[in-house]
């Protein structure tokens, strides 16, 4: 039983609204337009395309998002963010402190503090939730990004299944990991969502309500995702599923480690096929078989068009933002975790203006092995949301082979697809450890193959200088590029 004489200001979670009350889709969702304007052939697609999170109303009907303080929550359990010691002082934990008196802090201490991930249960003592789970989110560093995203989903998942073990009816959380912590509001609400979701998708049969408690500065966050993994209807589900972002965890919402998935083909460096034309006709007897198969259009008819001076710049305009669009939907549909293995494209920190810093490594791409279509749909689905702001690129061109390099033919290709956005925000390209045939290469391709490329590419000669325009623990650097440049140094 909850506590009696629990204070007139706690907040009965049956009374506040569930997320499965229709609301329409919300003005953040940019996928609105883009649905409205497609033609119909690509709408008939997407509606064959299934969600990795579809609408689901019995488990909306589980989801509160609450603007309010967790431990005014009456719930079976809330939530505490904690450090290791259990002894954080930040806004989450002094206001359970203060409401649930001084025998919380006597009973932290028998507890002997938590490890990163882990949760921890206490009595509620005076607050109107019987218990208190603690958990202890993770510093962030961009550095070390991937064991940040394990340790965090940790604290959810271990949440979750404190609740299911003690047969806990509805939990209350705040949003884990503080803000000195450092970890970057958006990503953590991409994990703490879909880890909650999956959970009940497999072990909450049992969990009536589960509540999203946010501050006026992490609600915003919240509304704008929470229709991509808890989609109020059909509608909003299509919507959502282009804006998913790469990485959506496996089947229980886990962060994919993409060097635990790498898989060894046999006889890897023979590129022979020894099984002569009946492959070919077999592989063939495949192509059109896809949903977006043939969606791209005669580019050539359309290029005469625009030579002939047949289409304005808005239809060139939205002739290229149909066309982006339809390969961004194949991006998201399709199974690209061979590509995603090789890492040969990843997002690190930030500059030292604040932009977001991609890392592509050439060395990490094998051209004469690789499906280099998939190569650009991955290319596609892990940028599309970076590029919403300034971001910069840092190519490691760095001990790369005859068989790594990307023909001017494949980037020319690239550049004419992906969406003005790429290309207006931008910033920076920084190309590391260049050879004499690169430098010449380059300067070709940006002077004579696309336009307003040149001035933002800048040769970077060792990591010294790189570290002029990045911090070192910005940005994640294979090894062999370290001992490369330091015994080039």
């Amino acid at each position: 039983m909850d506590p009696l004489g629990a204070r007139s200001q706690f907040v009965e979670v049956q009374n506040l609204p569930t997320w499965d009350q229709p609301q329409g889709v919300q003005d953040e969702v940019d996928g609105e337009n883009f649905l409205m304007e497609e033609d119909d052939q690509l709408t008939n697609q997407l509606y064959s395309l299934e969600s990795p999170f579809p609408f689901r109303q019995d488990i909306n009907s589980k989801i509160v998002l609450f603007n309010g303080d967790v431990a005014l929550l009456n719930c079976t359990a809330i939530i505490n963010t904690s450090n290791e010691t259990l002894t954080d002082k930040n806004p989450v934990s002094d206001s359970i402190h203060r409401y649930s008196g001084p025998e919380l802090r006597d009973e932290l201490l028998k507890l002997k503090g938590c490890r990163t991930g882990e949760a921890k249960m206490t009595e509620g003592f005076n607050l109107a939730a019987r218990f208190i789970i603690h958990t202890v989110g993770p510093k962030y560093k961009a550095k070390y990004r991937t064991a940040a995203e394990s340790s965090l989903y940790s604290c959810y998942r271990n949440v979750m299944q404190l609740a299911k073990e003690h047969a806990m009816a509805s939990v209350g959380f705040c949003v884990v990991s503080t803000v000195k912590r450092g970890y970057p509001l958006e990503d953590a609400t991409h994990i703490a969502l879909r880890t909650v979701r999956r959970f009940l998708e497999n072990h909450g049969e049992n969990i009536e309500t589960v509540v999203f408690a946010v501050s006026d500065v992490e609600e915003p966050v919240y509304r704008k995702l929470m229709p991509l993994y808890y989609p109020r209807s059909k509608k909003e589900e299509r919507i959502g599923l282009p804006l998913l972002p790469a990485d959506i965890g496996n089947a229980e919402g886990e962060p994919v480690v993409l060097e635990r998935q790498i898989r060894i083909a046999e006889k890897p460096g023979n590129l022979e096929d020894d099984s002569g034309d009946d492959s070919l006709e077999s592989d063939l007897g495949l192509v059109g078989s896809h949903a977006f198969a043939r969606m791209e259009g005669d580019v050539d008819k359309q290029r005469k068009l625009i030579l002939q001076g047949q289409m304005s710049d808005a239809a060139q305009q939205k002739q290229h933002q149909r066309n982006y669009n339809r390969w961004l939907c194949r991006a998201r549909a399709e199974d690209l975790s061979d590509i995603a293995a090789l890492k040969a494209l990843y997002q690190t920190g930030v500059d030292l203006c604040g932009r977001t810093v991609m890392v592509v490594v050439g060395r990490n791409i094998p051209v004469t092995l690789i499906d280099m279509e998939k190569a650009l749909l991955y290319f596609i689905h892990v940028m599309d949301h970076i590029t919403v702001k300034e971001y910069v690129m840092v190519y490691f061109h760095t001990l790369t082979g005859e068989h790594n390099h990307l023909d001017t033919d494949f980037l020319k290709k690239l550049y004419d697809i992906v969406d003005a956005k790429f290309k207006k925000n931008l910033r920076a390209f920084y190309f590391v450890h260049p050879t004499f045939r690169s430098k010449v290469s380059t300067w070709f391709f940006t002077t004579f193959s696309v336009s307003g490329l040149k001035e933002k590419v800048h040769h970077i000669e060792n990591l010294q200088q790189l570290f002029t325009c990045i911090l070192p623990e910005q940005i994640d650097i294979p090894p062999f590029v370290l001992e490369y440049d330091s015994r080039a140094l």
